[in-house]
Protein backbone atom coordinates (compact mmCIF):
# COMPACT_ATOMS: atom_id res chain seq x y z
CA UNK A 1 0.00 0.00 0.00
CA UNK A 2 1.33 3.39 -1.21
CA UNK A 3 2.41 5.94 1.67
CA UNK A 4 0.15 8.29 2.62
CA UNK A 5 1.57 11.91 2.05
CA UNK A 6 2.15 13.48 5.74
CA UNK A 7 0.64 16.61 6.94
CA UNK A 8 3.94 18.36 6.15
CA UNK A 9 3.73 18.02 2.64
CA UNK A 10 0.43 18.33 2.62
CA UNK A 11 1.08 21.82 4.10
CA UNK A 12 3.69 22.29 1.77
CA UNK A 13 1.54 21.89 -1.19
CA UNK A 14 -1.08 23.91 0.23
CA UNK A 15 1.47 26.68 0.62
CA UNK A 16 2.37 26.26 -3.00
CA UNK A 17 -1.44 26.24 -4.63
CA UNK A 18 -1.70 29.62 -2.10
CA UNK A 19 1.08 31.15 -3.48
CA UNK A 20 0.61 30.38 -6.79
CA UNK A 21 -3.27 32.02 -6.57
CA UNK A 22 -2.25 34.80 -5.23
CA UNK A 23 0.77 35.36 -7.85
CA UNK A 24 -1.75 34.58 -10.56
CA UNK A 25 -4.37 37.02 -8.88
CA UNK A 26 -1.18 40.08 -8.87
CA UNK A 27 -0.42 39.46 -12.48
CA UNK A 28 -4.18 39.96 -13.29
CA UNK A 29 -5.11 43.06 -10.90
CA UNK A 30 -1.59 44.71 -13.08
CA UNK A 31 -3.32 43.63 -16.53
CA UNK A 32 -6.89 45.04 -15.79
CA UNK A 33 -5.41 48.79 -14.16
CA UNK A 34 -5.55 51.40 -16.49
CA UNK A 35 -1.96 53.06 -16.18
CA UNK A 36 -1.30 55.10 -19.98
CA UNK A 37 0.94 57.37 -18.75
CA UNK A 38 3.26 54.93 -17.45
CA UNK A 39 2.25 51.86 -20.22
CA UNK A 40 4.75 53.81 -23.06
CA UNK A 41 7.44 54.89 -20.48
CA UNK A 42 7.59 50.97 -19.03
CA UNK A 43 7.19 49.27 -22.35
CA UNK A 44 10.39 50.88 -23.56
CA UNK A 45 12.04 50.13 -20.43
CA UNK A 46 11.44 46.73 -20.84
CA UNK A 47 13.01 46.57 -23.80
CA UNK A 48 15.87 48.52 -23.03
CA UNK A 49 16.90 46.00 -20.46
CA UNK A 50 17.24 43.32 -23.19
CA UNK A 51 20.14 41.65 -22.92
CA UNK A 52 21.15 44.12 -19.81
CA UNK A 53 21.95 46.59 -22.47
CA UNK A 54 21.10 49.27 -20.02
CA UNK A 55 23.82 47.86 -17.27
CA UNK A 56 26.20 47.10 -20.04
CA UNK A 57 26.02 50.94 -21.27
CA UNK A 58 26.19 52.34 -17.70
CA UNK A 59 29.39 50.07 -16.37
CA UNK A 60 30.74 51.33 -20.24
CA UNK A 61 30.28 55.03 -18.26
CA UNK A 62 31.97 54.24 -15.14
CA UNK A 63 34.93 52.44 -16.77
CA UNK A 64 35.84 55.76 -17.96
CA UNK A 65 36.92 56.54 -14.64
CA UNK A 66 40.30 54.90 -13.17
CA UNK A 67 39.59 54.00 -9.57
CA UNK A 68 36.23 52.80 -7.64
CA UNK A 69 33.96 53.78 -10.19
CA UNK A 70 36.21 51.26 -12.88
CA UNK A 71 36.24 48.42 -10.42
CA UNK A 72 32.49 48.65 -9.30
CA UNK A 73 31.92 48.39 -13.57
CA UNK A 74 33.82 44.77 -13.49
CA UNK A 75 32.39 44.16 -10.54
CA UNK A 76 28.75 44.97 -12.00
CA UNK A 77 29.73 43.01 -15.45
CA UNK A 78 30.94 39.74 -13.62
CA UNK A 79 27.64 39.91 -11.65
CA UNK A 80 25.44 40.19 -14.81
CA UNK A 81 27.34 36.80 -16.11
CA UNK A 82 26.43 35.08 -13.10
CA UNK A 83 22.85 35.98 -12.35
CA UNK A 84 22.56 35.61 -16.63
CA UNK A 85 23.73 31.95 -16.34
CA UNK A 86 22.10 30.70 -13.53
CA UNK A 87 18.62 32.36 -14.89
CA UNK A 88 19.02 30.86 -18.11
CA UNK A 89 20.94 27.73 -17.98
CA UNK A 90 19.43 26.71 -14.80
CA UNK A 91 16.42 27.73 -13.75
CA UNK A 92 14.56 28.10 -16.82
CA UNK A 93 15.52 24.79 -17.76
CA UNK A 94 14.49 23.51 -14.09
CA UNK A 95 11.26 25.08 -13.64
CA UNK A 96 9.96 25.56 -17.09
CA UNK A 97 7.15 27.77 -15.96
CA UNK A 98 4.46 28.65 -19.20
CA UNK A 99 4.56 32.71 -19.76
CA UNK A 100 1.33 34.62 -18.71
CA UNK A 101 -1.40 34.22 -20.98
CA UNK A 102 -2.25 37.20 -22.55
CA UNK A 103 -5.84 37.24 -24.00
CA UNK A 104 -6.28 38.29 -27.21
CA UNK A 105 -8.68 41.09 -26.13
CA UNK A 106 -6.20 42.55 -23.60
CA UNK A 107 -8.15 45.60 -22.62
CA UNK A 108 -4.48 47.39 -23.33
CA UNK A 109 -2.68 45.74 -25.74
CA UNK A 110 -0.12 48.67 -26.46
CA UNK A 111 1.69 48.28 -23.49
CA UNK A 112 3.21 44.76 -24.26
CA UNK A 113 6.39 43.59 -25.62
CA UNK A 114 7.23 40.56 -27.56
CA UNK A 115 6.99 37.25 -25.61
CA UNK A 116 9.65 35.56 -24.88
CA UNK A 117 10.50 31.97 -26.52
CA UNK A 118 12.04 31.17 -23.18
CA UNK A 119 10.41 29.55 -20.11
CA UNK A 120 8.73 32.34 -17.24
CA UNK A 121 10.77 31.39 -13.82
CA UNK A 122 12.75 33.10 -13.05
CA UNK A 123 13.05 36.63 -14.52
CA UNK A 124 16.64 37.01 -16.09
CA UNK A 125 15.85 40.46 -16.54
CA UNK A 126 15.09 41.62 -13.17
CA UNK A 127 18.06 38.83 -11.99
CA UNK A 128 20.24 40.65 -14.16
CA UNK A 129 19.75 44.27 -13.14
CA UNK A 130 19.61 43.58 -9.57
CA UNK A 131 23.12 41.93 -9.46
CA UNK A 132 24.26 44.49 -11.55
CA UNK A 133 22.92 47.07 -8.73
CA UNK A 134 24.01 45.19 -6.17
CA UNK A 135 27.77 44.15 -7.12
CA UNK A 136 27.76 48.00 -8.01
CA UNK A 137 26.60 49.17 -5.03
CA UNK A 138 29.33 48.93 -2.62
CA UNK A 139 32.11 49.47 -4.69
CA UNK A 140 30.31 53.04 -5.61
CA UNK A 141 27.91 53.83 -2.60
CA UNK A 142 26.84 56.94 -4.67
CA UNK A 143 25.11 54.66 -7.11
CA UNK A 144 23.46 52.05 -4.45
CA UNK A 145 20.00 54.44 -4.59
CA UNK A 146 19.64 54.90 -8.89
CA UNK A 147 20.72 51.49 -9.38
CA UNK A 148 18.35 50.36 -6.87
CA UNK A 149 15.59 51.93 -8.05
CA UNK A 150 15.99 51.31 -12.18
CA UNK A 151 16.64 47.33 -10.84
CA UNK A 152 12.59 48.14 -9.36
CA UNK A 153 11.83 49.56 -12.43
CA UNK A 154 12.74 46.70 -14.33
CA UNK A 155 11.32 44.24 -12.70
CA UNK A 156 8.02 45.58 -12.48
CA UNK A 157 8.14 46.18 -15.93
CA UNK A 158 8.01 42.81 -16.91
CA UNK A 159 4.99 42.39 -15.39
CA UNK A 160 3.63 45.31 -17.15
CA UNK A 161 4.04 44.49 -19.78
CA UNK A 162 2.83 40.69 -19.50
CA UNK A 163 5.81 38.89 -19.66
CA UNK A 164 6.19 37.59 -16.28
CA UNK A 165 4.29 36.98 -13.36
CA UNK A 166 4.99 38.73 -9.81
CA UNK A 167 6.75 35.81 -8.51
CA UNK A 168 9.06 35.66 -11.43
CA UNK A 169 10.38 38.80 -10.26
CA UNK A 170 11.09 37.86 -6.75
CA UNK A 171 12.85 34.64 -7.49
CA UNK A 172 15.11 36.94 -10.01
CA UNK A 173 15.23 39.42 -7.14
CA UNK A 174 16.68 37.02 -5.12
CA UNK A 175 18.76 35.50 -7.58
CA UNK A 176 20.00 38.56 -9.07
CA UNK A 177 21.38 39.50 -5.11
CA UNK A 178 22.73 36.02 -4.34
CA UNK A 179 24.70 36.77 -7.76
CA UNK A 180 26.39 39.65 -6.69
CA UNK A 181 26.92 38.47 -3.01
CA UNK A 182 28.87 35.51 -4.99
CA UNK A 183 30.79 38.08 -6.97
CA UNK A 184 32.05 40.30 -4.05
CA UNK A 185 32.87 37.25 -1.88
CA UNK A 186 35.23 36.19 -4.40
CA UNK A 187 36.28 39.31 -5.07
CA UNK A 188 37.49 40.20 -1.61
CA UNK A 189 39.09 36.84 -1.81
CA UNK A 190 41.05 37.68 -4.87
CA UNK A 191 42.75 40.74 -4.77
CA UNK A 192 40.43 42.94 -2.25
CA UNK A 193 38.82 44.85 -5.27
CA UNK A 194 36.10 46.70 -3.23
CA UNK A 195 39.47 48.23 -1.47
CA UNK A 196 40.13 52.01 -2.87
CA UNK A 197 43.62 52.26 -4.41
CA UNK A 198 46.28 53.29 -2.38
CA UNK A 199 48.28 56.32 -3.09
CA UNK A 200 51.53 56.84 -3.83
CA UNK A 201 53.93 59.58 -3.46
Amino acid sequence: MLDRPQPEQRTARALLRDLAALDQALYEAVTVTRTPALDHALRRLSAAADHSKISFTIAGVLALWPGRPRRAAALGVAAIGVASASANMLGKRLVRRPRPHRAVDSPFPGRHVPMPESASFPSGHTASAVAFAAAVGPALPVATLPLGLLACAVGYSRIHTGVHYPGDVVAGAVLGTGAAAAVLAAAGRHGGALRPARRTG
